[in-house]
């Protein structure tokens, strides 16, 4: 059971363009799930919820009616989804989703989980990154292909199937499951700095910037634990090497 862990992690880090990454997998790795066997109850977990999602989906569905579906029992099933600062680790959100706690996620977090149950209803969902969204920050929602067009889907508003106010397109930047797995890495980096982890932070940055060599933030925060362990000229060397 080990080997096939080391084989998923390997998946992850080696040969990610030309194979495909299940994303409940991947999202478990990056949030330090290291047994088979929890990756094996939580992937359950996902499963039984879109068995009770299933009940409410026709055979004829089209995509967007599915993804519609999804979104509107996940909300039904927990009115209160969405916590700022929230959990964005799959195992929390999950547990969240299908227990008692009266929030689920924040906003990686649920579109991490949503994704991830859409995909198992075989629609091709990806994601959507803005530097700065409502004014607090960066954010991350789902989108969905529509014909020439996409539908965004806000996992953070109860209304939030497409949603309306995301409308600038030099903001936004498309992200398949690789570059979300790279921004669970970069907030579990941000969890270990804070703890005082250094240097495991410093794992988590290097695996989100191999898995999204196009997102800033995991050089910036890896620079400055650099600069805090005194490494300052692999620092410098790194800012030099910032992505346009």
């Amino acid at each position: 059971m080990e080997e096939k862990i080391e084989r998923l992690k390997n998946k992850l880090m080696t040969n990610k363009r030309t194979e495909a990454t299940d994303l409940a997998s991947a999202a478990l790795i990056a949030t330090g799930v290291t047994s088979y066997r929890d990756i094996v109850r939580y992937t359950n977990k996902v499963e039984r919820l879109c068995e009770e999602i299933n009940k409410f989906v026709a055979s004829n569905d089209s995509d967007v009616d599915k993804a519609k579906v999804i979104f509107h029992w996940l909300w039904m099933s927990k009115p209160h989804r969405y916590k700022a600062q929230g959990h964005y680790k799959i195992t929390d959100v999950i547990d969240a989703q299908t227990g008692r706690a009266r929030n689920v996620g924040n906003c990686l977090g649920l579109t991490v989980l949503y994704n991830i149950i859409a995909q198992r209803f075989d629609i091709k969902v990806k994601a959507t990154y803005l530097e700065n969204a409502f004014g607090r920050g960066p954010h991350v929602f789902s989108i969905l292909p529509a014909g020439k067009s996409t539908i965004d889907i806000e996992n953070v508003f109860p209304n939030g199937f497409a949603y309306p106010g995301h409308l600038n397109p030099s903001e936004r930047c498309v992200w398949g499951d690789e570059e979300l797995i790279a921004d669970v890495y970069n907030s579990m980096g941000n969890d270990l700095f804070a703890a005082g982890k250094r240097s495991r932070a410093i794992e988590c940055y290097d695996k989100a910037i191999f898995l999204n060599p196009q997102y800033k933030k995991p050089y910036l925060n890896k620079g400055m634990a650099l600069v805090e362990l005194g490494r300052d000229d692999e620092a410098c060397e790194l800012f030099r090497r910032l992505p346009l």
